[in-house]
């Protein structure tokens, strides 16, 4: 098994890190698990067991949520694999095979959004499942497999932006032998990087740490709005598209290895479209709730499969069956007790 020498700067601690997390034989064929791999199952695995307790909570319906969380998978690594393939078309057109090697890379976040939205709308409209609830429970859960799915870009030592004399610098060899192969393409596309030498290290931005951890601390907030401030179906998800594609707008300019239209970076611009976008429609559905607040599906009440449930009647009819019926009933009072008082 082999292993690259990762060091970061303000460390003198040397950080081994292996593309491979284990091999084996089987039935007389050898097997691969690489860190990739299962780094991002390990993220999706935990996406998807916090969106289904907050379905749950919402008591949205289970059975139909697992047919959307298949469907919506499916369409999600299809749509990563084909928008990365169809921003490096020169290469995958003379390299057809290459295309089915996720495990080497190239999964884009934007595409996998794009395809797996898709792929989750045609789902709850065939199974009647309210798709602007669905998108609450993803924005939360795409923040918590994107925040450790990046980890994955680690241990294949991608991901990472140009150079940087911050205590957090990254650089390995891989680090250096991609720079070395692609500064052509920087040259071409106007971005300075060294790639340094063993002894005289040209540290870099581990860009991927920074959305990992914007990711997580959004797993956070968008929690906390989601429990304390939620006025509308799909605002979660509005939110969600502010924070990322705002963090997103920003690092990718930092970026070594991003896919480009012309000279601009195609992340980038659809990051700024996004958070335009999303920052446009909560502003206004918050001023449209202002003026005529109603209950938030989900929250405030939900859909028992015959009638809209008050969610408020139901915990007050819980607490007072707790209560026991401890409190007497107040019985009304008789003409001479009201001439008492």
């Amino acid at each position: 098994m082999e292993y690259t020498e990762v060091f970061f700067k303000g460390t003198d601690h040397v950080f081994r890190v292996s593309q491979v997390l284990a091999e084996f034989t089987l039935f007389g064929h050898d097997f691969t698990i690489r860190w990739y791999g299962a780094i991002i199952a390990f993220g999706f695995i935990l996406a998807a067991l916090f969106g289904g307790r907050i379905a749950y909570t919402w008591k949205m319906n289970l059975d139909k949520m697992v047919d959307v969380l298949i469907y919506g998978t499916i369409g999600g690594i299809i749509g990563a694999r084909l928008y990365y393939c169809i921003f490096e078309w020169e290469y995958y057109i003379n390299n057809p095979a290459e295309m089915l090697k996720v495990w080497n890379g190239g999964l884009a976040i934007y595409g996998g959004i794009i395809g797996g939205l898709i792929a989750a709308y045609i789902t709850c409209r065939v199974r009647k499942l309210n798709f602007l609830n669905l998108l609450d429970c993803a924005g939360m859960s795409l923040l918590i497999g994107q925040g450790i799915g990046r980890w994955g870009n680690f241990t294949n030592q991608e991901a990472f932006g140009v150079n940087t004399d911050l205590p957090w610098g990254m650089w390995s060899t891989k680090v250096q032998s991609y720079i070395i192969r692609n500064q052509a393409s920087f040259i071409e596309q106007g971005i300075s990087v060294e790639p340094g030498t063993v002894s005289n290290k040209a540290y870099v931005h581990p860009t991927f740490l920074y959305e990992s951890l914007w990711c997580l601390l959004g797993v956070l907030v968008l929690y906390i709005i989601c429990r304390r401030y939620r006025k509308f179906s799909g605002q979660i998800f509005l939110c969600y598209g502010v924070w990322y594609g705002l963090e997103r707008a920003l690092v990718e300019g930092l970026r070594t290895d991003s896919l480009y239209i012309g000279p601009f970076r195609v992340s980038q611009l659809l990051s700024v479209l996004v958070v335009t976008v999303c920052a446009v429609l909560l502003t206004v559905k918050l001023k449209k709730y202002t003026k005529n607040p109603k209950p938030v599906e989900g929250v405030d009440y939900y859909y028992d499969g015959e009638t809209y449930v008050s969610r408020h009647a139901e915990e007050t009819a819980v607490e007072e069956e707790k209560d026991g019926g401890d409190n007497e009933p107040e019985t009304e009072k008789t003409e001479e007790d009201k001439n008492d008082n």
